[in-house]
């Protein structure tokens, strides 16, 4: 019986079905592409090129780490470090003379930017030729002394270089002329010029630091034996006996086999898989809970709708138990289909958003989308149980009343929520308020993170209290709505007796407003302050960028001779990672070189206590930018726990704290401290400030001949900006579009199936003798109140969650463009009226005589 009313239900409630059906589908999608992000992220690996015949690589870990007990177990937080990790050269020796190694060649790589006859060029250690297998040897020459070179022969045949050609070549470590001494086989890794060992170290700009050792067995030794060896050897895993609550990762010596040794060749491809993890299991949760949410709110919907049908089943004798297993396989019929009608969808998705992270560079191009049926069963899995849940939860009531009391029920409204769900929604807004109250007390980071969560106790609330706002709603703008005559008369009457129905409605549009202006809003702050800060913070009157890795070493000193030039100030952009709490989050910082006392001629960062000038008097000295220092709760004198962008662990005294860190840098740093730390030890820029009445014209063609320049305006400075940063707010932007979009439809989606059960009312109201004109403008009239009412509640949600947040993150109000605002309101009120306008037009091409075939 109740699998043959399943099916009625399903045959002749179209309409009920389609809406189910596209929340579930929706649903699915959504679940589905985070699913895959998320196992992207778990299982993203590189095949190795350059190590490939090197079974055995020893390089440092590129995160820094923190272990802390929590009761029994041991908890490990972990962030990649923003610049390459490297290891000490020395333990090459002790490798080698293991009995099981063959060698153990040292390797390590910087880039040679074009000059003169010469390319772009990688950088290595001659002892690093042979890494590549047994062909990458030397073919002619002989190996390179202290001031030569050997170049790949195919760079060396394309630049038409020989044997005992001269050239003149910068590195990181100083600019010089070297003869070329050899030439070795073509690099699958492109043009490549080896040093000697010793010059190679000191051009590296990290001397006596490298990037990875290959390890060779000797014959016989297993890949197995070697790597158990070369384990013992380096004392395991580091960080393994760490105690509790102890850094354990910073450069923390590590030994791989297999795919693992991928990741030495791509030290990126760490921050992309924690990227990933965050977009798909952060962000994931999220949107699995908002779709689950409208999932289960739609289900309520289409099931309240049949109220009737219940009470007529109740009548003529059907149990609690046979409705509720009616709901039961109405949903095992539609669910299962829906969410994988939802799986291609999904994946479309999820290759998109992937692909666009690979484009920005967020992702090396090399990790490919694993696309696994985990996602996709818990996809169909998630939607399920939702319609199970919500179809057992809105059919509870009228399945347990008697007959009599059902039917009277499905007639008219009740008049007011039940006490259980007004007191869940109070808990869910109280819970709301209390989690943005806190968040005001919080630094950026971890009041960012908050923000969601409040947007979800918020939304919770809503959905219970939907009702109650309903008829606040139809009560405060009730008076204006009469005053449109016949139809805003209707409307008004309408959605006082139908608060349950304007709730449906309601919700979605609420949803729509507080996921989208919080994520939008949130970016437009930071992009907003940031702005400010560089237009209010660079001073300088130049801004010399670099044409290719960055600019060579002494390029500031170069730049202090040109005439006319007063101060020039180079800037080295890095990054240091430090503990927030319990978690460990990276900071975007300005290594500086030059005099820190003319720093404020080129930068005027609003400082608010201490002195840039004692900046590098002392090695170990810090600037802070106020959100920093509060997340730090240090002031000036007090040592800061940091480590720089390799994982170096450093506590250097705070000298000075400043308000414009956001789009400048959240630290600044002596350039002497943190160059050694770096992937490439150049200057990103040179900030320079013209001397009284010098010819400005003149001036930046003096600086434009230096090498490797590119001279712009203060303008030039955000050239350069945060790739976090950048990416960070292309993520919010998508997000924002994913549940927007959702929320969106998802409210088409309600609006249409609250109308189209609206037969028997339009039917009667025709009957009455009301045109079809006053119909729609009551229907209209009704889709403004919507509109305006979900604009309203969603902009008060917005609005608690981001105060808190923008204070932490960017030390500013929220800053809301009105091309963000408006585009926003009209689209919420243009899907209201199209989303009810459209099947109105439908029901009104029945007679008024078709009421009978509306009671059916």
């Amino acid at each position: 019986m109740t699998n043959g009313l399943a099916r009625s239900s399903v045959r002749f409630r179209p309409a009920s079905f389609a809406g189910t059906l596209v929340a579930l589908l929706l649903g699915a999608a959504v679940v589905v592409a985070c699913g895959v992000l998320l196992q992207t992220g778990l299982t993203a690996s590189l095949k190795p090129a350059r190590y490939a015949d090197t079974p055995v690589v020893v390089a440092a870990d590129q995160a820094v780490k923190i272990q802390r007990k929590v009761g029994t177990d041991t908890e490990t937080t972990e962030e990649a470090t923003p610049e390459r990790a490297r290891t000490d050269a020395a333990l090459a020796g002790r490798l080698a003379a293991l009995p099981g190694v063959a060698a153990a060649r040292p390797d390590s790589a910087f880039p040679l930017p074009a000059s003169g006859r010469a390319p772009a060029l990688t950088g290595r250690g001659f002892a690093a030729l042979g890494i590549a297998g047994p062909g990458d040897t030397l073919v002619e020459g002989r190996a390179p002394g202290a001031n030569e070179v050997v170049l790949d022969a195919d760079t060396a045949h394309a630049a038409h270089i020989a044997p005992g050609a001269n050239l003149t070549l910068t590195a990181p470590g100083g600019t010089a002329d070297y003869r070329v001494s050899g030439l070795a086989a073509a690099q699958q890794a492109g043009p490549t010029a080896w040093f000697a060992d010793a010059t190679a170290d000191r051009l590296s700009g990290h001397p006596g630091r490298i990037d990875a050792i290959a390890v060779q067995p000797r014959a016989g030794v297993t890949t197995a034996a070697l790597a158990a060896q070369v384990r013992q050897a380096v004392g395991g895993d580091a960080g393994a006996k760490a105690g509790a609550d102890a850094a354990v990762g910073a450069g923390a010596v590590k030994v791989l086999t297999g795919d693992d040794r991928g990741a030495v060749e791509h030290p990126d491809l760490g921050g992309a898989r924690t990227l990933l993890m965050a977009l798909g299991g952060s962000f994931g949760g999220y949107a699995t809970m908002t779709a689950v949410f409208v999932v289960m709110s739609t289900v309520a919907l289409a099931t309240g709708q049949r109220a009737r049908e219940f009470a007529l089943l109740r009548a003529i004798g059907a149990t609690p138990r046979q409705i509720r297993r009616t709901i039961a396989a109405e949903a095992m019929l539609v669910a299962p289909l829906a969410a994988a009608l939802g799986i291609l969808p999904g994946i479309a998705l999820a290759r998109w958003w992937f692909d666009q992270l690979v484009e920005r560079g967020a992702v090396p191009a090399d990790v490919r989308l694993d696309v696994g049926p985990l996602p996709m069963l818990a996809a169909v899995l998630a939607c399920t149980l939702a319609a199970l849940t919500a179809g057992f939860l809105a059919a509870r009531r009228p399945s347990r009343m008697r007959a009599a009391q059902a039917l009277g029920e499905a007639a008219v409204e009740a008049p007011r929520p039940g006490a259980v769900r007004t007191v869940l929604g109070l808990v869910f807004a109280a819970g709301g308020i209390a989690a943005a109250a806190i968040a005001t007390s919080l630094d950026g980071a971890k009041a960012a993170q908050t923000a969601l969560g409040v947007v979800m106790c918020f939304m919770m609330a809503v959905a219970l209290l939907g009702p109650w706002l309903a008829r606040v709603a139809a009560a405060v703008l009730g008076a204006p709505l009469r005053a449109g005559g016949a139809p805003g008369s209707l409307a008004a009457d309408n959605t006082r007796a139908n608060a349950r129905r304007l709730a449906s409605a309601i919700t979605p549009i609420v949803l729509v407003t507080a996921f989208c202006g919080t994520l939008l809003i949130i970016q437009s702050t930071v992009r907003h302050t940031s702005g400010e800060n560089v237009r209010a913070g660079v001073t300088a009157d130049h801004v010399v960028g670099a044409t290719g890795p960055g600019l060579p070493a002494g390029t500031a000193e170069r730049a202090g001779r040109v005439p006319g030039v007063d101060t020039a100030v180079g800037v080295l952009r890095t990054g240091v990672v430090y503990r927030n709490g319990d978690q460990l989050s990276s900071a975007p910082v300005l290594g500086v070189d030059g005099d820190p006392a003319r720093l404020p001629k080129v930068l005027d960062l609003g400082v608010r206590s201490g002195a840039l000038a004692d900046l590098g008097r002392a090695p170990d000295t810090v600037a802070l930018s106020s959100t920093l220092a509060e997340a730090f709760g240090a002031e000036v004198g007090d040592r800061v726990p940091l480590w720089l962008g390799d994982g170096t662990a450093v506590r250097p005294a705070v000298v000075a704290v400043y308000d414009r860190g956001l789009g400048v840098g959240q630290a600044l740093l002596p350039r002497t401290a943190v160059a050694a730390h770096v992937t490439a030890g150049y200057d990103s820029q040179v900030l320079v400030a013209d001397a009284p009445g010098a010819d400005r014209a003149a001036v930046a063609a003096g600086l434009g001949g230096l090498a490797g320049a590119a001279v712009t305006d203060r303008a030039g400075f955000v050239a350069q900006s945060d790739k976090a940063m950048e990416v960070n707010g292309w993520a919010n932007t998508v997000m924002a579009a994913v549940l927007g979009g959702f929320a969106a439809v998802s409210a088409a989606n309600t609006l249409v199936m609250t109308v189209l059960d609206r037969r028997r009312e339009v039917a009667l109201l025709r009957l009455a003798g009301t045109t079809r004109r006053q119909v729609r403008g009551m229907m209209r009239w009704e889709a403004l109140l919507v509109a305006s009412t979900g604009l309203a509640v969603g902009a008060v949600i917005a609005a608690v969650t981001l105060v808190p947040v923008a204070r932490g993150v960017a030390n500013s109000a929220p800053y809301v463009p009105p091309m963000l605002a408006l585009p926003l309101a009209a689209g919420a009120v243009l899907l209201c009226l199209a989303a009810t306008g459209v099947p109105v037009r439908a029901l009104l091409r029945t007679r008024p005589a078709g009421l009978g075939a509306a009671r059916q």
